[in-house]
């Protein structure tokens, strides 16, 4: 049996760059950071007093004023850019069994402002237990944007959340694709959502000196592959692809950006926070990758990096890059866009897919900004300061996790 094609009809995006697709695009083809001092809380006491928050966004533009007072910001986010990726794909639910279509949508931590606040209102008030909302628990847990999207649309399908830290809407999307290969589902909704840039996120972080501190130049900090850089910024927002069967989405006529062609998922078994040496289960997850695609390492024409900021995961994702690539690697681009709208973390590998099926369909990979010192070791082409114009054909997007998870996406462009 031939196995079924999954392809990319419908996008999303709540970015600290712009608040739709196109908006997001453009920023990013541009080289604009989204990187600014922190407004959400005093940061007077924190080393790190500037994050990529998402700018101007209004919940009521997406939900009344009851339910944006019930979810956390992650939820909001996620229900604001999945909005605009059902719109975006033209899809009418009420034209399927909607046991036929499913929601795996992610959050590496969930309510963490919830959590936050409602923590604050107890000790504020004495230890009272009286003070926490009833809602605090569905609106902290992590599953609930899932639960949400799905109620929102009466979507009935295989339905939860991934959470494996970075790699959280990257294993949405793996998830999803192999949901309808199996023949579980025609339509998958997935993707991620992130909102901690709250004290306990930025504190917490701080803490495992894990952000970049470069508060006199906010949009300078996130510097992937640079040899100056400090750490990774802190972003947040949220990715909705819609996922659909090849055959589902040509019957309607829709609209198709991309194929999902392979995934590839590892674990490193070896270190909390700090990647396996050499990016070794990285690189194997690029090989499977590439073998479920049935594609040789010369027929990918991007990487879309993971990308931190960070001296280890820039270090070791290089090296997994030239041991899966060898010489090949020296002639793609490989880019990150996290030098623009910081991490991302649980929604990192959704909005990075996004821009991936983008720069697919516009010939253009967006560059990575701030890279201005190479570092030892560090010779491949990021696309340092100016987007990249060239045909593009097949994009790789590799994320890794705290907890040591990886995972590769390789998108296809689309043909019959």
């Amino acid at each position: 049996m031939s196995r079924k094609r999954v392809v990319v009809t419908g996008l999303g995006v709540i970015s600290p760059i712009g608040n739709t697709v196109d908006e997001f695009w453009n920023n990013l083809i541009s080289g604009r950071s989204g990187a600014a001092p922190i407004t959400y809380f005093d940061t007077e006491h924190f080393d790190t007093k500037f994050a990529c928050e998402v700018k101007n966004f209004n919940p009521l533009d997406y939900m009344d004023k009851k339910l944006a007072a019930r979810v956390d910001p992650f939820t909001q986010y996620a229900i604001a850019a999945s909005d605009m990726a059902v719109k975006d794909s033209g899809l009418d639910f009420s034209k399927y069994d909607p046991y036929r279509i499913g929601v795996v949508y992610g959050s590496g931590i969930g309510g963490m402002w919830t959590y936050d606040r409602e923590m604050r209102k107890l000790y504020d008030k004495g230890g009272n237990p009286d003070r926490i909302s009833p809602f605090f628990i569905p609106m902290l847990i992590a599953d609930i944007a899932a639960g949400r999207i799905s109620m929102r649309y009466g979507l009935k399908g295989p339905n939860y959340a991934t959470i494996s830290a970075c790699t959280t809407s990257a294993h949405s999307i793996a998830d999803s694709v192999m949901l309808i290969q199996r023949g579980d589902a025609d339509i998958m909704v997935t993707g991620g959502s992130e909102a901690v840039i709250c004290p306990m996120g930025v504190g917490g972080f701080n803490a495992m000196k894990a952000l970049s501190t470069r508060n006199d130049e906010p949009e300078k900090a996130s510097r992937p592959f640079d040899k100056d850089r400090d750490g990774f910024v802190m972003g947040e927002g949220a990715a909705t692809m819609i996922l659909e069967e090849l055959e589902s989405a040509k019957a309607r006529g829709a609209k198709i950006y991309a194929e999902v062609a392979g995934i590839g998922l590892t674990a490193d078994a070896h270190h909390i926070t700090e990647p396996a040496p050499e990016g070794q289960g990285v690189a194997e997850a690029m090989r499977i990758a590439l073998k479920d695609a049935n594609m040789k390492p010369e027929e990918i024409d991007c990487v879309n990096a993971h990308g931190t900021s960070t001296y280890y995961n820039d270090k070791n994702e290089t090296a997994a890059i030239k041991n899966v690539f060898g010489e090949h690697a020296y002639k793609i681009p490989v880019h990150s866009i996290k030098s623009m709208i910081g991490h991302l973390l649980g929604a990192a590998g959704a909005i990075e897919s996004i821009a991936s099926v983008l720069t697919i369909v516009n010939s253009v990979v967006p560059p990575t900004i701030n890279y201005e010192t190479p570092d030892e070791g560090l010779d491949l082409n990021y696309v340092p300061n100016k987007a990249l114009y060239k045909e593009i054909n097949s994009v790789m997007c590799d994320n890794s996790g705290f907890g040591g998870h990886n995972t590769a996406l390789i998108f296809r462009k689309f043909i019959e």
